[in-house]
């Protein structure tokens, strides 16, 4: 018996039940402990860093980068810095650009090129009046310091271990301009997805070996810049990474089928990617003129590979930023259609046709929501009792916290988790569930546990843990919780 599964086995024998009594009470103190520092955000702060989370299951990868380490990048890179536009660009650094090194030496400019590149204090001005507009607009902003995703992976590991986050679902694309040139170069036939299929398998082969190479040598990168295997190991070497492969949905139609065609491949040939993804604005001209297409492409392809899951950015939307009958069935589409095991965002739910039947369709077949709080605040602006958290919540459907764009945003899922308490006045028990369910809605492989009437997994057995790596990260967030209420017990008892 491996290491590991003796060590848990173990938990299964004659202390098995003293030790759940111990984990009862554990809860409860470390629940009442919680409610006594509700109205204290330090130490909640402070209380909700330590709490393990589980998993992150929207997390671009992009996107999670912080602008400092971008502006880093650039400069050791020898990239250029457009002072006017405030953006990087890439080499040569012909003015009116100028190196990176140099322009960031003006007093200042830092601090205003951060702002740029995120959604640090961000105030309307006449020149930038919309939250929406300057979150997308950071992308293209950063994009040139974007190329070492290696190293980028190895910020997220590190982020993720330091604040208890043992599982990351991140969206990446390798050999996006590649297989993106591809569908526009091949025939493309409408609807006729077979035919534009057979156009395009010639020469996806060699494009999904090529993938598989870059993130071999992504993959490297992080695990060097983290030092893992070494004794200076960073703690994110023990976050385990998957990855979901991703479509453009503001590109034309042949290049976003293409796109979907090497998802799927490999989704379907690569244990490292777990899904597959459509991303991009949603209210974008091109995303609203096609969703019904893509959602149709997303079904072609399901079909074919029915073990292939799907998170799907649907719902991303507020009255008031689409005509009204834009609201009324993306969601659904996304469920009905396309087959999405989970619904990123999923805001305009309320907006949706039969709201409430699809709320109840999603329930009972455990479609998960992944609510990111701060990113629809600061894109929608949509917060508080304007958001269906609760809305899904009453109704059934699994929700997770995650962060989207946690670099853009300024935030990280410890941030996340205080933004719901302080709006929603969640307790111990329903931020365990949320954890809880982060693993479990994972496109993790293997069977979930099985869970007792209370929502926590029940003790597995050495051959469920040994057959099932969703059931070993669930059961380690068990022990994670333990450990967490043994301590904050122990605060409780010494007055902290």
């Amino acid at each position: 018996m491996k290491p590991v599964f003796l060590a848990l086995a173990l938990l299964l024998g004659a202390g098995t039940a003293a030790a759940a009594d111990d984990l009862s009470g554990g809860e409860t103190r470390t629940a009442r402990f919680l409610q006594g520092i509700e109205n204290d955000p330090l130490r909640l702060h402070a209380f909700l860093a330590e709490m393990p989370k589980g998993g992150d299951l929207h997390n671009h990868l992009d996107g999670a980068v912080y602008a400092e380490t971008f502006l880093a990048h650039a400069e050791a890179a020898g990239l250029c810095i457009d002072v006017a536009a405030r953006a990087i660009r890439p080499a040569p650094c012909k003015p009116p650009l100028q190196p990176a090194r140099d322009a960031l030496a003006i007093p200042g400019l830092h601090d205003l090129m951060v702002d740029s590149l995120s959604m640090r204090d961000y105030v309307p001005t006449p020149d930038d009046r919309s939250g929406h507009d300057h979150f997308f607009g950071t992308f293209g902003k950063f994009a040139p310091a974007a190329d070492d995703r290696g190293a980028m992976l190895a910020e997220e590991a590190h982020r993720a271990a330091a604040e208890h986050t043992s599982y990351l679902e991140i969206m990446t694309m390798p050999m996006l301009r590649q297989v993106t040139a591809l569908g526009l170069a091949s025939p493309w036939h409408d609807t006729d997805f077979a035919a534009d299929l057979g156009a395009l398998e010639p020469k996806l082969p060699a494009l999904l070996s090529d993938a598989r190479q870059e993130m071999d040598k992504e993959d490297a990168r992080m695990r060097a810049v983290l030092g893992c295997g070494t004794p200076q190991a960073d703690a994110g070497c023990a976050v385990t990474l998957r990855y979901q492969a991703f479509a453009l949905r503001a590109m034309p139609p042949a290049a976003v089928f293409a796109q979907i065609a090497l998802g799927f491949a490999l989704a379907g040939s690569d244990p490292r990617f777990v899904g597959v993804n459509i991303v991009q604005p949603e209210d974008d001209p091109v995303a609203l003129r096609d969703y019904r297409l893509h959602m149709a492409m997303l079904r072609f392809f399901h079909e074919r590979a029915p073990s292939v899951r799907l998170s799907l950015h649907a719902g991303e939307l507020a009255a008031g930023l689409v005509p009204p009958e834009a609201l009324r069935f993306h969601i659904r589409e996304a469920v009905e259609v396309a087959g999405a095991s989970r619904i990123g965002h999923g805001v305009d739910i309320m907006f949706e046709d039969r709201p409430d039947a699809l709320l109840a369709e999603m329930a009972s077949k455990g479609i998960a929501v992944e609510i990111n709080q701060t990113s629809n605040d600061q894109i929608l602006g949509v917060r508080g009792p304007h958001h269906p958290f609760a809305d899904y919540r009453a109704a059934g459907v699994p929700v997770v916290l995650s962060t989207d764009d946690e670099g853009v945003e300024r935030i990280d899922l410890t941030h996340e988790y205080v933004r719901a308490v302080e709006t929603w006045h969640l307790g111990y028990r329903d931020l365990k569930a949320l954890a809880r369910a982060s693993i479990r809605y994972s496109f993790l492989p293997g069977a979930p546990l099985r869970t007792a009437t209370d929502g926590a997994p029940r003790p597995p057995s050495d051959a469920e843990l040994a057959a099932s790596a969703k059931a070993r990260l669930q059961w380690q967030l068990e022990r994670q919780f333990a450990a967490f209420e043994q301590e904050m017990a122990g605060a409780a008892a010494h007055g902290h």
